[in-house]
């Protein structure tokens, strides 16, 4: 498995909650009460949230051949 790099983004909310999203991955969505546990969270987030994209999708495909390439974006 690959490693790869996400933006996370952090704030601590009127209620003194800690609540992150994640910039690339819609639905990457975490609200924690300090900011380590909001971190370990979304790590646990985004890894489960493209272990269960990755599983949808080959079944998806089924039987025909998948090209999974690695591509990089300058934004």
């Amino acid at each position: 498995m690959a490693e790869r790099t996400f933006t996370a983004i952090f704030q601590e909310t009127d209620e003194g909650w800690i609540v992150g999203y994640c910039e690339e991955l819609p639905g990457a969505i975490v609200q924690e009460h300090t900011l380590a546990e909001a971190r370990e969270s979304m790590k646990e987030v985004i890894h489960e949230l493209l272990e269960v994209n990755r599983d949808v999708r080959a079944q998806e495909a089924g039987s025909a051949p998948l090209v999974r390439e690695e591509l990089t974006v300058v934004v």
